[in-house]
């Protein structure tokens, strides 16, 4: 009962500042806000205790079995992480759909700067989320009658903030055991540590609180198996990132030269075709794996690259303080504290500690050759 009212008072409060934003809004905003409403409302409607799934004895076994996998991993995630003992993933909804919302980003046509929505709870983000991908198609399509780049791609999950407890949803129950831990993981750190509009300080952060968990979740119940083949996925992973990164570059060059419009347009459709055909190579190395495929299911624009690095940028420094802290908790409220500075004073600290974590690889990556430099003198 306590819960409930908790709940209640929380999306009492929400639809309130709600409510608020919308006696502002336009008609178009005002429609945007209702269905998100709707759709956070049917999402948190549709969960089920855990328990219950697994009581019910017309649960399918394999079901049951991901989702006392999902409560073993929680319980590992407060236990040996630190993260919040709430009741978020603790609950399980079975939707009719692939993906729990889809995105649109979009950019000018030349930048590769995404345009910017900002919202009462989450601030400003480059992205506009839709619970059903044909409301989102059709604002894709307004923003691209306006001659921006748009990519529309779907979303496993997201994060409420802790506002509302976040269930498990069957848009990825199914993944492995090493990408389950790392959504639940991921998706638990923005409840510790978030900054209205700073994605980047956001994403990193968690990302390498999900990096350093699924390694320690992998030492404690992995098989080897199970490690060999996060270490392989892994492995793909940087090597797309690294793809997409290059090409980025590629482009921001592209559009920062004092070359004509004519001229910049195709070299950026050079580049897209260029990355289209380094990607087949990368394939080809990998084996034939087309776990990135979906990616390219959309026509190439600079949508699709402009949140590249968001994850990563700081994701140096993030270990590298991790590494100095020595443990989940105290990483948090050093996190939190980075947090509480405006933005200048932020970089400049993630910009230091980038410097001391490129400074320490150098060094590692030295200790070998003098190694072999001080075998040679004997």
């Amino acid at each position: 009962m306590r819960n409930f009212l908790r709940r209640a008072m929380r999306a009492k409060y929400w639809l309130a500042t709600a409510c608020s934003v919308l006696l502002l809004a336009g008609c178009a905003q005002l429609r945007y806000y209702v269905q998100a409403a709707q759709g956070q409302y049917a999402l948190w409607s549709d969960a089920r205790p855990i328990d219950d799934w697994l009581g019910d004895p017309n649960t399918d076994p394999r079901l049951k079995a991901r989702l006392e996998k999902a409560l073993l991993i929680r319980r590992f995630a407060v236990q040996e992480l630190g993260l919040p003992n709430n009741a978020s993933y603790k609950n399980y909804a079975a939707l009719s759909r692939p993906f729990v919302l889809w995105n649109v980003v979009a950019t000018p046509e030349l930048s590769l700067r995404p345009i910017q929505w900002c919202f009462p709870i989450a601030g400003c983000v480059s992205y506009r989320g839709y619970y059903s991908k044909a409301d989102a198609s059709a604002y894709a399509d307004e923003l691209r009658e306006e001659g921006n780049d748009v990519q529309v791609g779907g979303v496993p999950a997201y994060s409420t903030l802790g506002w509302f407890s976040d269930p498990l949803l069957s848009t990825f129950i199914n993944y492995s055991d090493a990408e389950l831990a790392r959504m639940v993981f991921h998706e638990l750190s923005h409840q510790v540590v978030y900054v209205q509009g700073d994605t980047q300080f956001n994403e990193s952060f968690a990302t390498a609180v999900e990096e350093a968990g699924v390694q320690r979740w992998l030492e404690l119940y992995g098989t080897p198996e199970m490690r060999e083949s996060y270490v392989r996925n892994n492995a793909r992973r940087q090597d797309f990132l690294a793809l997409l990164v290059r090409h980025r570059q590629m482009l921001a060059d592209n559009y920062a030269s004092k070359t004509s419009t004519r001229h910049r347009r195709a070299e950026k459709a050079r580049i897209f075709a260029h990355l289209k055909s380094d990607y087949q190579k990368l394939k080809e190395s990998w084996g034939g794996y087309a776990g990135y495929d979906r990616w390219f299911a959309e026509p190439l624009t600079n949508a699709h690259l402009s949140a590249v690095g968001t994850y990563h940028d700081y994701l140096p420094a993030f270990r590298e303080l991790m590494k100095q802290e020595r443990t989940f908790v105290r990483f948090y409220g050093a996190a939190q504290k980075l947090a509480l500075l405006d933005f200048a004073q932020r970089q400049q600290q993630l910009d230091h500690l980038t410097r001391l974590a490129t400074l320490d690889a150098e060094r590692v990556t030295s200790l070998p050759q003098q190694a072999a430099i001080a075998e040679g003198t004997r």
